[in-house]
């Protein structure tokens, strides 16, 4: 990857995890990535546990991440979690627009605009889900349904906002099946953001922007993605979930620098 971009593993926990399962893995994450510097790191949970696990991770170099956000401040929205709310509760990131979100829930372009531009208002830094179904990739449209997203989520936004946003690119074919894009697969795609926004805005801020990783990534292959120029860090869905796979996912991001 390239060493001016710090790199950044967020781990996206889904709806898993009770407020206690939640209190003891980032207990037990605190204590072993407590000597990690020059790598974000980074613990969505679901709603219910934020606050606890901020508590546990005061005063340690883990920031805290939501998995979603509505774009209004406040209202007649049952079931719905405002920025204000994650702000007020010690998140830093949120997530948005997760192929999870658009496959179940509806989500669009449209919707993730709105809910980007929420938070940044209130100051967190969306972590901006893009990327193709295995139909699309088998029909050589991966790069259009990228630039679709990158387009869709971003008009309207001036060079300043998108400076503060991180992308995660995400082939949906490769979510939790255990089938891997492979590095150069996914590079490939990485490198064809980082040219899209270099049309969009200018060239150093598609330099300096930072592209995640996500899809089925493992201890066993960040290091071989981490080595990938315009790969900046990971996304990291069920081995998350385990804090020895998540601590050698963070260790091994980290020595890909050293």
């Amino acid at each position: 990857m390239n060493t001016m971009r710090r790199p950044i593993i967020a781990g996206n926990w889904k709806m898993n995890k009770s407020n206690f399962e939640a209190i003891d893995l980032v207990t037990l994450l605190k204590r072993d990535l407590n000597d990690v510097n020059d790598v974000d790191i980074v613990v969505c949970p679901p709603f219910t546990a934020l606050s606890d696990v901020k508590d546990v991770l005061t005063d340690s170099n883990i920031m805290l991440g939501a998995q979603n956000l509505y774009w209004e401040d406040a209202g007649a929205f049952t079931g719905e979690i405002s920025a204000s709310m994650l702000k007020e509760v010690g998140a830093q990131f949120v997530i948005i627009g997760h192929s999870e979100r658009r496959q179940y829930f509806a989500e669009t372009n449209d919707s993730v605009n709105k809910r980007i531009k929420a938070a940044l208002k209130w100051n967190l830094t969306p972590i901006v889900c893009v990327g193709e179904n295995l139909h699309e990739r088998e029909n050589n449209r991966t790069f259009d349904v990228v630039r679709d997203h990158c387009e869709g989520a971003f008009d309207g936004f001036s060079e300043e906002e998108i400076e503060k946003i991180i992308i995660a690119y995400e082939p949906v074919w490769a979510i939790g099946t255990g089938k891997t894009a492979t590095p150069q697969q996914a590079q490939e795609v990485h490198r064809f953001i980082r040219e899209l926004l270099m049309r969009m805005y200018n060239e150093e801020l598609a330099r300096d922007i930072r592209i995640q990783y996500g899809g089925s990534v493992k201890p066993e292959n960040i290091t071989e993605l981490m080595a990938q120029p315009d790969i900046d860090g990971a996304l990291v869905g069920g081995a998350s979930l385990s804090h020895e796979s998540f601590v050698k996912i963070v260790k091994n991001a980290c020595a890909i620098r050293t």
